[in-house]
């Protein structure tokens, strides 16, 4: 595996403001605005059809959305839709210029861990050359299963810890195969976030972060020392995206400014 390539000339993480957190208080045009008055290079998780949009604003999408977490790779059964939707992401973003598309392992479905790996894997190697031709990731995301609320935990889905999906990416064995690693999911399935970070440096293609408990503000209410973590992360070399993807519970724009300091390495 390569060593990972997200960097740039200023060695700083680029934060992405993950827009369904947001939608409820802002429109895209006024989150445009926010994004620039903040440094923020990139809005995450919109549409397609409003990336005109963001281009004039000179913004980019930082991670495109594809297929859903529930049906996803580890079933043979959704590969040919699951791939549809990434080829169709792909296109999208190579034609835009935009990195990163989102995929998933999918719910377990009474799949077993090694049986759905094996899925994946086969699922994978069907599109990551589509990937590498066209010059954009895959990422990987890792979600946790212990919290059954909507949008804060996925019970049932396969890919629940780090080990698993970086295995995936192992057996691939494509540098447009990536993890994201979210930090949020990551703390509640198994903590030890740094030695995390650390270990699986080389396979990590995105972040995302929130707040634990409650997936809010990454601040000093909850459980997770970020100032720490993502010192930690700027030791690897890491200038890649950081999605902000936490629910506010006070102020948006106060927790939009103080999340995207935490990206100022």
């Amino acid at each position: 595996m390569e060593q990972n390539q997200d960097r740039n000339a200023s060695g700083q993480m680029k934060p992405s403001i993950a827009y369904w957190c947001f939608e409820s208080y802002w429109t895209l045009e006024e989150t445009c605005r926010i994004a620039l008055e903040l440094g923020c290079p990139s809005i995450e998780l919109v549409d397609s059809s409003y990336w005109p949009l963001l281009k004039e604003n000179g913004l980019v999408c930082g991670l495109t959305i594809s297929h859903w977490f529930d049906q996803g790779m580890n079933n043979p059964a959704y590969h040919s839709a699951c791939i549809e939707k990434m080829r169709a992401a792909i296109d999208a973003c190579a034609e835009a210029g935009f990195p990163n598309v989102l995929t998933f392992t999918g719910f377990s479905e009474g799949i077993s861990a090694e049986e759905g790996m094996e899925n994946c894997v086969e699922g994978y190697r069907r599109i990551v050359g589509y990937a590498e031709k066209r010059g954009v990731n895959l990422c990987l995301e890792m979600l946790n299963t212990r919290v059954d609320v909507e949008m804060k935990g996925h019970p049932g889905y396969q890919g629940d810890h780090t080990g698993y999906c970086v295995e995936i990416i192992k057996r691939v064995g494509s540098p447009r195969l990536k993890l994201l690693f979210d930090v949020y999911h990551v703390q509640i399935m198994e903590g030890d976030l740094i030695r995390r970070i650390r270990e699986y440096q080389d396979y990590i293609g995105y972040y995302h972060i929130a707040g634990n408990p409650g997936r809010h503000e990454p601040d000093e209410t909850q459980e997770i020392n970020y100032r720490v973590v993502m010192g930690a992360i700027a030791q690897t070399g890491y200038s890649g995206f950081v999605g902000l993807e936490f629910i506010p519970v006070k102020d948006p724009l106060v927790s939009l400014r103080e999340a995207v300091e935490l990206c100022r390495f």
